[in-house]
């Protein structure tokens, strides 16, 4: 049996770093409410690989990337998170299938598509948007779309939207959290925001790295500048007004919310220091009120620490399933909660329900 903290090599063996503090009786104790939790249909897979690990499929996957054909070759620079690993159909299926995954709903590999380039971020907006359709198409009930946005062309953005949704019919936007050093909240994407609202859209939301790293000797820019970014991401809305201004928009928040768990209280100290009108334009109905309406996906936020913290600013219902496929393998996710101890209903909410209520067309 392997621990949620266990990591892969390049081979894909692991390599044995087990959680400390979740003694092996609390880990096979979540096991078994896992398997009491895995009593949700799913649709049936479309691939030939069976299903290994957790029972039917079932769960929905609201982090999983992909990468289009051309789409490497097509971007000006070297991707800020290194390589990327191989992605096909084949090994996305495959590792659906191990891990009981019924749906997946794909956004496009960071760093997405904007690079300072206009016409390069609209083409590579559709075509990212294009294959997701085609994935869709090809393999009925396996995959969903998170349409790429070129933010931030205003002009683009609002024709990719209208195409996306109207035509290809999205579930919803994918958003990187910053674009150099401007984020979601900035009152110039206010036009995009306000068409996002008027279609009550989901927006999934990841993050990239945008201040270097000055640790780089000892670790990724991704470890530490990912959580930092969507946080930012979610300052950004929160106190620019934006969260408050387009309160129909549904948004996602990778890794569990970034580290805004951690530093709420500083948020809240940010809140008490507005004077009263302004307080009034930014945050009517409060800082709390708006973090409790954010969704959060658990990919790479699957430990203790991370979902105790999360739990703790945000209510179950508004916790999702994610893996970060091809980044991370199905396994770590699946187990990660699994050790944690929720009930057969709690699980059964994360891994599925939730995501239901956003997207009730999966519920096949």
């Amino acid at each position: 049996m392997k621990f949620p903290g266990d990591i892969r090599d390049a081979s894909g063996s692991f390599i044995e770093t087990p959680l400390p503090g979740i003694p092996r009786r609390t880990f096979l104790a979540g096991l078994a409410a896992f398997g009491a939790g895995t009593l949700i249909p799913g649709c049936a897979t479309e691939s030939a690989a069976p299903v290994r690990v957790g029972g039917q499929p079932h769960r929905i996957d609201v982090h999983h990337h992909l990468i289009p054909p051309g789409y490497l070759a097509a971007i000006p620079r070297q991707r800020g998170g290194g390589k990327p690993p191989v992605w096909t159909p084949a090994k996305s299926l495959e590792d659906m299938d191990r891990n009981g995954i019924a749906t997946s709903i794909t956004s496009i590999i960071p760093d997405g598509v904007w690079f300072n380039d206009v016409a390069l971020a609209r083409r590579l907006a559709r075509d990212t948007n294009d294959y997701a359709a085609k994935l869709a198409r090809d393999y009925p009930g396996r995959y969903g779309i998170f349409a790429s946005l070129a933010l931030p062309d205003i002009d683009g953005s609002l024709r990719e939207i209208e195409y996306a949704a109207d035509v290809l019919k999205a579930d919803g936007f994918a958003l990187m959290t910053s674009f150099g050093d401007r984020y979601p909240g900035d009152p110039a994407f206010w036009p995009v925001l306000e068409e996002l609202n008027r279609r009550k859209a989901i927006v999934y939301t990841h993050p990239l790295t945008c201040c270097g790293n000055p640790v780089a000797q000892w670790i990724s820019s991704s470890a530490i500048e990912y959580t930092a970014d969507t946080t930012r991401a979610i300052a950004s809305l929160l106190f620019s007004g934006a969260a408050a201004r387009f309160p129909d928009i549904r948004w996602i928040f990778s890794h569990g919310g970034g580290v805004m768990p951690f530093i709420y209280s500083r948020f809240t100290r940010q809140e008490a220091s507005l004077q009263a009108p302004e307080r009034a334009k930014v945050l009517p109905n409060g800082l709390e009120h708006e973090v409790r309406k954010f969704y959060y996906e658990t990919a790479q936020a699957n430990q203790a620490g991370a979902l105790a913290a999360l739990l703790k600013v945000a209510p179950l219902s508004q916790v999702l399933f994610g893996t970060d496929f091809p980044f991370r393998p199905g396994a770590e996710e699946v187990e990660g909660l699994a050790a944690y101890g929720f009930t057969a209903a709690d699980l059964a909410a994360i891994e599925r329900g939730n995501a239901l209520r956003l997207l009730p067309r999966w519920n096949v």
